[in-house]
């Protein structure tokens, strides 16, 4: 990605990476809490996510490298190796589900349209368009892409339309406490994090990058969130494919389905390449990305979509306290340690930020468990600082 990337085409990308059906069904667990509860818990999750996912990227920008070797200035060279295994395996679990979401809704919606009704057929399909964008990402990212989430905008308008039209609001079956609503909020944001620099590394200005990084997930995201809400809650289920039939658009809806699995899920291939190339960098990109595309299209046939939640909580339990120190040791304490192998203190504080998450989350606090989990990470990394500078400054005076 060698061109400047300006605000409006990051914002593009990013509103295109928030419209997928991953979001829509996200949003529609939260609305056991009602519309107006709901839209104020995804609203202020979305708010705290989008701020630490827009502070990241300016991490990017100024270093102008990819995430995981800008991360290297915080955690040291190996370090940035344990987050990019974290994220491959992470992006490759996005790419099986959302690759698994668009089969299931185009076995729903094609089916009797083309007489093809073979779940890995669609897998397959699907994952050569993302593929194909991924390796085009130069030109993905900018006119194509600006173009493909301008009709996403449109569409989803429409849809949103349709879902209030189809039904008056009633009550839905199950029950989530704000603690939860507010952490599936902010954890999707949050999952965005590893990967944010490959693409504000390229942006024109800080402004264009943290603006447009962030206005546009918000608005992308909140807006899919509040969809899959509204939609569960006029027509009483959290399936987002069974929403779409119901709305009798069969066309758009397959527009939808396609258009937002590719401008989503080209990052996480495309994003996973480039976190390998960390590991080797003498290894194609171009490759991984049909290695990527491949290996998730496999997973997708195997993957248990009933543990789809719980998969999120583990992105939160990971990436929230990494990167409350990547961020907090970039920005405060600003030392670069991508000249040395371990920021030993950085990763032990990360390692009881994730025993503290999965701790906190058991107790269903209000704040969620992302928020703690943070204020957390960042006190133990700085009393843990505190403590070494002493006992260095006290091994020195014992010396002299």
């Amino acid at each position: 990605m060698n061109k400047k990337t300006g605000g409006l085409s990051i914002f593009a990308l990013w509103f295109g990476a928030a419209v997928s059906l991953a979001e829509i069904m996200t949003g529609s667990l939260i609305a056991p809490l009602g519309v107006a509860r709901g839209i104020a818990v995804i609203i202020l999750g979305h708010l705290i996510g989008c701020l630490i996912l827009a502070a990241v990227g300016i991490i990017g920008f100024r270093e102008k490298k990819p995430s995981q070797v800008a991360i290297r200035t915080s955690m040291g060279e190996y370090g940035s190796y344990m987050v990019s295994v974290f994220n491959i395996i992470q992006l490759t679990g996005w790419t099986a589900i959302m690759l698994i979401q668009a089969a299931r809704a185009m076995q729903s919606l094609a089916g009797d349209l083309f007489n093809i009704n073979s779940f890995a057929v669609f897998v397959v399909f699907v994952g050569i368009l993302v593929a194909l964008w991924a390796v085009c990402t130069e030109k993905g990212i900018s006119l194509i892409n600006n173009a493909a989430v301008l009709l996403l905008i449109v569409l989803s308008f429409v849809m949103l339309g349709s879902v209030l039209k189809s039904g008056q609001p009633g009550p839905v079956t199950g029950s989530i406490s704000f603690g939860m609503a507010l952490e599936l909020s902010i954890i999707m944001p949050l999952s965005w994090l590893p990967l944010i620099s490959d693409y504000t590394m390229s942006a024109k200005t800080a402004r264009g990058s943290f603006a447009g990084s962030f206005t546009g997930y918000f608005l992308g995201s909140s807006f899919m969130y509040i969809i899959g809400l509204v939609a569960a809650v006029h027509s009483g289920t959290s399936d987002p494919i069974a929403i779409l039939l119901g709305l009798s658009m069969v066309y758009p809806a397959l527009l939808i389905v396609i258009l937002a699995t590719v401008t989503t899920t080209f990052l996480d291939v495309y994003s996973a390449s480039m976190s390998t190339v960390n590991l080797a960098p003498k290894l194609s990109k171009k490759l991984l990305i049909v290695l990527y595309t491949a290996v998730g299209a496999l997973l997708a046939l195997f993957f248990p979509m009933e543990q789809y939640e719980n998969f999120l909580y583990l992105i939160g339990s990971l990436f929230a306290p990494a990167f409350s120190v990547i961020l907090f040791d970039y920005f405060i304490y600003k030392k670069d340690w991508s000249e040395e192998r371990f920021n030993t203190i950085g990763i032990i504080a990360a390692m009881a930020g994730t025993a503290a998450y999965n701790i906190i989350s058991g107790y269903d606090l209000a704040l969620g468990s992302s928020l703690p989990t943070i204020i957390f990470t960042i006190v133990v990394y700085m009393v843990m600082r505190k403590t070494a500078n002493i006992l260095r400054k006290g091994d020195c005076k014992h010396a002299g």
